[in-house]
């Protein structure tokens, strides 16, 4: 008996001890966990909450008689220009007054567009990007002026240091590429684009990897000295997401979801894929301007349609590289316009950084043009997809994304901004009262 009421003692003491370090152990957890992890945790709580008013948006929820004749017009552009599906949302004083879709999501599944579908938003995905190194630099993480390459740079690595011919390249800071200034030109083509050509060059069996790229466009010389001039450049915002990568310690698509989108309410965006097997759920099918095939990215002698292998869109990152409904673009847009009836996430000082004006330089912080008189403009274009963003100085912001490429390529954008300016001169004053977000 005594030697059981011991074994009894033990197993309670034992029990005891098992359940205080458990206790101990989550408290632990809880006060010491990395703090990207409950950030994260936070961001999942908000997209179980919040996602219901994307989830929910339809083209039902945007019937309004007045705006029938707009509607007519947005069908008559797109006969004129063979265009499957197009997506419009319109928001006014941050409040979501229309979003519908029209046409194809995919014709040959019969699945016409909703207005909660998503799209390649191509290079709209830079206003993404620089609204994420603006909020680093917010929290003193980051600097415009932070060199990013070179031995004293951000992107510091042993291999793409060594890779470097040009050493004005040691000089190219986060504004550079914010503002295109890097230096970087399209002399041997883009390198966002050429993956057939550079993997033949290289003698690579598979689309170089966004490390591998680098290293190859680091091996070239810049065009011009940083500062000094303006090109376009892809190159210089895919860079820009590494960046954000390493002084985030995050991964790139998971930081702007967790720190920008999260928390302004948006949960529609999604990375782009490459291959049409691989697309989201909620994601449309694309139509390139011709039947004409090109070579895989990933498989030589493969040809394919060039929305799906002909281009490497997923490894752009920040470049173009996301896909979005044009709804969850207006709440994007209303989360970094400064205006306080929607809580941005960006400080005052911040915006007005990304959308200065300066004479004679139209390209802002991701913003592609801010004018005088104060409408910023952000434009995509890809082979399969466009997409156009217009947020005027009354606080209406158009967006129109589409799932078809037109023969004109970039030059396409004007016809947009001119529907966009045609509708808002005819329709603005039919906008009904209400806030769909």
């Amino acid at each position: 008996m005594k030697n059981f009421i011991v074994k009894r003692k033990n197993i309670k003491d034992s029990t005891i001890y098992i359940i205080g370090f458990c206790i101990a152990a989550f408290a632990a957890i809880c006060i010491f966990r990395p703090a990207h992890e409950a950030a994260k945790e936070k961001a999942e709580a908000g997209l179980a909450a919040g996602n219901r008013w994307i989830d929910t948006l339809c083209n039902n929820s945007s019937d309004y008689e007045p705006l029938y004749p707009m509607e007519k017009d947005v069908e008559r552009f797109m006969s004129k220009w063979d265009i499957k599906g197009l997506s419009l949302a319109v928001s006014r004083n941050d409040s979501l007054v229309f979003a519908k879709g029209f046409g194809w999501a995919d014709k040959e599944r019969g699945e016409m567009m909703e207005a909660n579908h998503i799209m390649r938003i191509a290079s709209a995905s830079k206003l993404v990007t620089a609204a994420a190194i603006m909020k680093l630099v917010e929290e003193g993480k980051l600097s415009l002026e932070s060199r990013v390459l070179g031995e004293g740079g951000i992107l510091n690595r042993k291999d793409f240091t060594e890779s470097i011919k040009d050493h004005r390249m040691d000089s190219i800071t986060v504004e550079h590429l914010l503002r295109h200034e890097g230096g970087f030109t399209l002399g041997a083509g883009d390198p966002m684009f050429n993956t057939v050509e550079l993997k033949k060059a290289k003698h690579l069996t598979k689309a170089p990897t966004n490390e591998e790229l680098v290293r190859i466009v680091l091996g070239r010389r810049l065009g011009f000295q940083p500062g000094n001039g303006r090109r376009y450049s892809n190159f210089g915002y895919m860079l820009l997401s590494l960046v954000i990568e390493k002084i985030s310690g995050d991964n790139y698509w998971d930081y702007v979801k967790e720190n920008i989108l999260y928390p302004a309410g948006v949960y529609g965006f999604m990375p782009a894929a490459n291959y049409y097997s691989e697309k989201n759920p909620r994601e449309v099918k694309y139509y390139s301007p011709d039947a004409e095939l090109v070579e895989d990215i990933n498989t030589p002698g493969k040809m394919v349609d060039r929305c799906y292998g002909g281009a490497n869109i997923n490894a752009l990152l920040g470049a173009g590289g996301w896909c979005a409904s044009a709804a969850d673009l207006c709440r994007f847009v209303a989360a970094i316009d400064g205006d306080s009836r929607f809580k941005d996430v960006l400080k005052p000082e911040s915006v007005s950084r990304m959308t200065a004006h300066r004479d004679k330089e139209k390209i802002c912080f991701g913003w592609t043009e801010s004018d005088e008189n104060g409408r910023w403009t952000r434009s995509g274009t890809l082979s399969s997809a466009h997409a156009l963003i217009m947020r005027f100085p009354d606080g209406e912001c158009w967006v129109i994304t589409m799932n078809s490429g037109v023969w004109t390529g970039y030059k396409f954008t004007r016809s947009l901004e001119n529907l966009v300016n045609t509708l808002r001169s005819r329709y603005s004053g039919h906008l009904p009262s209400r806030d769909l977000f």
